[in-house]
Formats: structure tokens, sequence, C-alpha cells
């Protein structure tokens, strides 16, 4: 025992210098550390080397699953309003002067109506934006197909609902009021105000009543430019959302049976009550 004792003591005697030599080069030149440090950084590689496939696959769908659960999924309204705003610049309706916020609004309440089969004629989107003066074009019928705004002209709103602002909306017969929200285009026929197409209101409680109260699309004199510059204002319907008289047929005649018409003001009774929107 006294003899291992005494090889244990000139062996540690030989090696301590040969340490704090060792830790003193370390300290003293970068390069060394340098290298030290590479050396260290090699021994993750060598475990990953001895790695399993199935380990990697293991941590591959672990990574996927953490990662996927970690970006939120896009609601079914942020893709709508994406499109929209595709078609949107894709048209330049802001050069045509159709309102963003009234054509994302339509846009909505058409792919609804479109995903639900209550469409007959697709591609076809009509807006009268009662948020404008009557005095301006404010009625666009956009063919969403051909990439294409198909008229833009004038359109009258009911005699109750306000002198060149439209501001009072209603849905019960003889209110002389405009309704808002989507209707549906049906046949045509003529009538006292000659060549007209008949409109179901597809919401209930807002617009439903339309057919009943005659509620059409039709042409009136008092749908003009010069009517307009004479009084400041455009002549006023019953609740008919009626146009020029010149552009009566080709409107009508594109648009009849079974197209989208939305009639847009930013009514926050409307807005709130407005199952297609909210749906």
């Amino acid at each position: 025992m006294q003899y291992l004792k005494r090889i244990g003591i000139i062996f540690s005697g030989i090696l301590n210098p040969i340490q704090m030599r060792t830790m003193n080069l370390f300290r003293t030149n970068p390069a060394y550390m340098a290298i030290a440090g590479l050396l260290f950084l090699q021994i993750p590689i060598l475990i990953a080397g001895n790695t399993t496939l199935s380990d990697k696959v293991t941590s591959a769908e672990y990574l996927k699953s953490h990662v996927a659960a970690s970006v939120p999924e896009r609601s079914m309204k942020e893709i709508i309003l994406d499109e929209a705003d595709s078609v949107y610049q894709a048209l330049d309706l802001v050069q045509a002067g159709v309102s963003e916020t009234a054509f994302e609004l339509a846009y909505q309440g058409y792919y609804k109506l479109k995903e639900s089969g209550r469409i007959v004629k697709e591609g076809l989107l009509t807006i009268a934006d009662f948020s404008k003066p009557s005095n301006q074009t404010r009625l666009f019928v956009i063919d969403m197909i051909s990439q294409k705004v198909l008229f833009k002209t004038l359109v009258a709103h009911g005699r109750n609902s306000g002198l060149t602002y439209a501001n009072s909306f209603s849905n019960r017969p003889e209110s002389n009021k405009s309704s808002l929200g989507f209707y549906l285009t049906l046949d045509t026929y003529m009538g006292g105000n000659g060549y007209s197409l008949k409109l179901e209101g597809l919401e209930k409680g807002i617009n439903d009543k339309a057919y009943d109260r005659a509620i059409v699309m039709h042409g009136s004199q008092y749908v003009s430019d010069a009517f307009a510059r004479s009084n400041g204002y455009l002549g006023r319907s019953l609740g008919c959302p009626a146009v020029p008289m010149k552009q009566t047929k080709p409107i009508i005649n594109t648009i009849k049976n079974g197209s989208v018409l939305f009639i847009y003001h930013p009514d926050e009774n409307y807005l709130t009550k407005s199952e297609i929107l909210n749906s």
C-alpha cells in the first residue's frame, strides 16, 4: 500500500504542472480556446448521429403539431373579407366610386347566399349605396366573372326615407320607405311604371314584405341628372329603387331572374339585426 501511495504522489507531481500550464495556455491563448470549443460542439452531433429514425420522426411530428397549434386558424369571415378585398382591388372599384365597406358587406351576403344555393344567376352583384346622396351615382351592377362594372348610375329611395339622403327605413306596408338588405331579383312585368322587375326580400323583419308591398325596380323621369341639377336631389319613389328611364331595360334585363341586389346604409339597426351578415 505504501508503495502505491508513493507512485500516486509521483504521478500527481508530474500531472499537476501539466494541468496548470494547460489551463494557463487556454486562458492566455484564444486560439486554443476556440479549438476546445469546436471539439465540445462535436458532442451533440455525435449523439445525434446515433439517433434512430423513429426518434427523428417523433421529433418532427412533435414540432409540426406544436407549431401548427401556435398559429390560430383563420375564421370564415376573415377568408371571405380577403376574397372581397381581392375582387375590390382587381376591379378597381374605388375608381368606379364603390364604397369599400358597402362592397365588403355585399360580398359577405353574396357569398353566403351562394353557398346556401339561393342564387340562380351567379357572378352578378348589384349594390344601391344609400349612404350617398341621391344626386350622386350610387347604383352599381358588378360582374365579378368578367371583372367589369356593367352599370353605374342614379337610383331613387322612398319619399319617407329622406330628402337628399335616405336615413329612415321600414318593412311596413304603405310606409313609403325603402327597405335595406339583400334581395333576389325575380321576373319582369309591364306595370304602371312601365317595364319593372319584381324583387324578393331575403331578410326576415327587414325587407321580407317587399314583394307584398310591390317594391320593384322600375324607371322614372324623376331619376335623372337634369332633375338633380334643378332640385339638388332626385325625385323619390314609394319605396322602390327607381332608375333612369334610358337605363331601365338594360339594367333589368341584365340582373333579372335570380341575381343579388344589396341596398346598403350604415344603419346600426340593420347591421345588428341582419341574419345574413351575422350568421
